[in-house]
Parts: C-alpha cells; sequence; structure tokens
C-alpha cells in the first residue's frame, strides 16, 4: 500500500503526491513498487533488499538518492500468546523533494510518529529533519519496548523467587534473545547515524535534533547493554541455585541411602544359610532390630557431625 502524508501543524495524509510529501510504501506490491520506480525512479534493488528481515542497517547514494536502512524495534505475538521482541529493516530514501519509506514488516515507529507529529504541531517538513526525526522515532520506541522488557524481568523474577519454573526461565532466556538482537541492531544504527552526518553535510538541517537522535540512540543502547548484564547475572544466580538445591537433594539422598544400607547387611548376615546360635532363640529378631537401629543411630550420628555432608 502507498500512502501519502503532507505535513500541515502534523502529518495529514492527502489524496496525491505533491511537491515535499512524504510518500509511504507498506508491503509494497509489484505493481506499486513499478509505479515508484516509473514515477520517482527509485532503485528498486534497494527496496527489495527491505524484504530481508535479516538486512542489516548502512547508507548507500545511487543517482543522487540519499538510500538509507535503520532497523527498528518490532513486537508480537507468539503462538502461546507470549510478547515477542525483535527488530526488522526500514528503508528511507530521499532526493530533493522526493521523500519515501518501505517497510514489509509490522511495527508502530511510524504511525506513532503521525500520531506524535499532530499531537506536537510538527513543522520540520524538510528531507533531512524528517529523516532525522524518523531516526529519533526509532530509538524512542527501542527504550519503550526496553522498559516493557525490564517489567517483564521483574515479574519473572518475583515469580521465580517464589517457585522455580522452567517455563521463566526459558522466558528469562527469551528476553535474554530479545535483548541481543536490540544490541546488535542498536549498534548499527549507531553507525548509520555517524555516517548520516557525514552525508547531510552540504544540506541544512537541525543540529540540535541530530544531537537528540545520537543521545537517545546511545541512552538505548547503554540501557539494553545493562538489561542484558542483569539477565545474564540472574541466569547464572538461578543456575547456581538450582545447583546448590540439586547438591542438597543428593546428599539427603545419600544419607538414606547409607543408613538403609546398615539393617540391609545384617539382614544379609543373619539370613544366611549357616548356624548362628540365633536362628532358634526367641530373642533373634528383637536383637537384629535393635543392633540396626544402633549401628544406624551410629552412623547418623557420624554422618551428621562429619564435615563430608555439610
Amino acid at each position: 500500500m502507498i500512502s501519502y502524508w503532507k505535513c500541515r501543524d502534523g502529518f495529514s495524509e492527502i489524496n496525491q503526491w505533491k511537491s515535499g510529501c512524504w510518500v509511504r510504501a507498506t508491503s509494497p506490491s509489484q505493481e506499486e513498487l513499478a509505479l515508484l520506480s516509473e514515477r520517482f525512479a527509485v532503485p528498486l534493488d534497494f527496496i527489495n533488499d527491505a524484504r530481508d528481515v535479516e538486512e542489516r542497517p548502512r547508507v548507500d547514494q545511487e543517482d543522487n538518492w540519499l538510500l538509507v536502512f535503520v532497523r527498528v524495534p518490532c513486537k508480537s505475538q507468539d503462538e502461546d500468546g507470549e510478547t515477542v521482541f525483535s527488530t526488522a529493516p526500514l528503508a528511507i530514501l530521499m532526493r530533493d523533494d522526493v521523500f519515501v519509506t518501505v517497510s514489509y514488516f509490522e511495527n508502530e515507529v511510524l504511525d506513532d510518529f503521525v500520531k506524535w507529529s499532530q499531537r506536537k504541531h510538527y513543522q520540520s517538513c524538510k528531507g533531512p529533519d524528517l529523516l532525522l526525526s524518523l531516526m529519533l522515532s526509532t530509538s524512542v520506541w527501542y527504550l519503550k519496548y526496553l522498559k516493557q522488557m525490564n517489567a517483564m524481568m521483574v515479574s519473572g523474577e518475583e515469580r521465580l523467587e517464589s517457585k522455580m519454573d522452567n517455563d521463566e526461565l526459558l522466558r528469562l532466556m527469551g528476553l535474554g534473545k530479545f535483548l541481543i538482537y536490540f544490541i546488535t541492531s542498536l549498534k548499527g544504527n549507531s553507525m548509520v547515524h555517524a555516517r548520516v552526518k557525514m552525508r547531510l553535510r552540504s544540506l541544512p538541517y537541525d543540529e540540535d535534533l541530530f544531537e537528540d537522535v545520537e543521545i537517545e540512540s546511545q541512552q538505548a543502547l547503554d540501557t539494553a547493554s545493562i538489561y542484558e548484564n542483569i539477565l545474564r547475572r540472574q541466569q547464572e544466580t538461578y543456575s547456581s541455585v538450582i545447583g546448590n538445591n540439586l547438591n542438597r537433594i543428593m546428599k539427603t539422598l545419600t544419607v538414606v541411602t547409607i543408613l538403609l544400607m546398615v539393617p540391609t547387611v545384617i539382614a544379609g548376615f543373619y539370613g544366611m544359610n549357616v548356624p548362628n546360635g540365633m536362628e532358634s532363640h526367641w530373642l533373634g529378631f528383637p536383637v537384629a532390630l535393635a543392633l540396626s537401629g544402633v549401628l544406624m543411630a551410629c552412623c547418623y550420628y557420624f554422618i551428621r557431625n562429619s564435615k563430608l555432608f555439610k
């Protein structure tokens, strides 16, 4: 789908393209791509790269087009209703009075940016400023999703404190994977910001806005790195706790096994088919029980005071 957005105290949709408007292509069909190529001479090879979910952030230039790939955060639900965070490529193409974005993956960045521009009566309609504003919005959404991840980490930690559950541990592992995706994408976006700054030297742009982009991007990267370190240490702590619990269980089972071996040995000796002087005496069985009890008590006392089982 292709839509056209004009900046009038914020972006609002218009019926047809006008000079300086924002051309927004969302999962465009082949016919729509042909229209973009015919009308604006956009490089289709670059746009087709946006289909690849693994496409890396980069900056290119072709036929006076400034071509930028950034990775935007995405959130969805899996089949079990669990929240899944990921990142996806967003293609941005800019030339003279033409500004085009192409996205093949659902995300909240662009829709939220339109709503924000309407609330704030956004006036920066020039291509470079719009490019920087979209980059800023991308970093802000990284921070929003990171806050949600942190809330999920805190909630999972509280549940694990009351009961060790495999599902919760798997959720924490999944959050670690999402954080790695975010960190990798944010690092790539930071490299794009530096290269965009070099490309915009000859064009008028809002330097304060670009500084905000760098600050928000670095903050998102630092936050993701902190959460990833915290989560990794939490997983190491839980692994230690599980290991300690297993050791405690094994010690208990070992003690029980040793204590049960005492009457087993005595019963084995008395059960042999050889004369022992007690086979016909009425005190034979009580003596065997008493001897087993005394030896078990002695073993328990020794085990309890032994350093090997502390």
